[in-house]
């Protein structure tokens, strides 16, 4: 599902895991390429093996071009809400619901709310683009966590 609201998009998806294993995944920047739905992560460089509020770390990255790039963790509810921020501003948010049944519901957010430049990102219509990367990010987060043990 797709919602959009002021200069954020997101995508949400059920995902047949406890929420603390999920968020494992997602405080652990060396995953971040295996859950990548865009095909632009392409390794953890830098920072630590688990992310707290405040903590920095760096990627590989390929967007046409090789390019690293610097992101500090600027939410932090541990199992519930992490999002972080690069040069730009803008924000990466995955927020975690746990259900009853033991899936959770997952919400990733692209909001560029906070951005330096937010209309260059509209020019460059990455609000348009994301979601179906984003849709594919939470199709590999939950393929990596229903299928692994634990």
């Amino acid at each position: 599902m797709v919602e959009r609201g002021d200069r954020k998009v997101s995508v949400t998806r059920v995902i047949d895991a406890p929420a603390a294993k999920i968020f494992a995944v997602l405080a652990d920047p060396r995953q971040h390429s295996v859950i990548d739905g865009s095909g632009t992560v392409k390794g953890n460089v830098s920072g630590p093996d688990h992310l707290e509020l405040g903590s920095k770390f760096g990627m590989k990255m390929r967007w046409g071009v090789p390019y690293r790039i610097r992101s500090k963790v600027v939410e932090y509810d541990e199992n519930r809400r992490i999002a972080w921020a690069h040069l730009g501003k803008h924000r990466w948010r995955y927020e975690l619901e746990p259900l009853d049944d033991g899936r959770t519901r997952v919400t990733e957010t692209f909001d560029w709310s906070t951005a330096l430049s937010p209309r260059y990102i509209e020019r460059m219509g990455f609000p348009e683009k994301h979601p179906r990367w984003m849709e594919a990010t939470l199709e590999r987060l939950a393929e990596h966590v229903e299928s692994s043990p634990g």
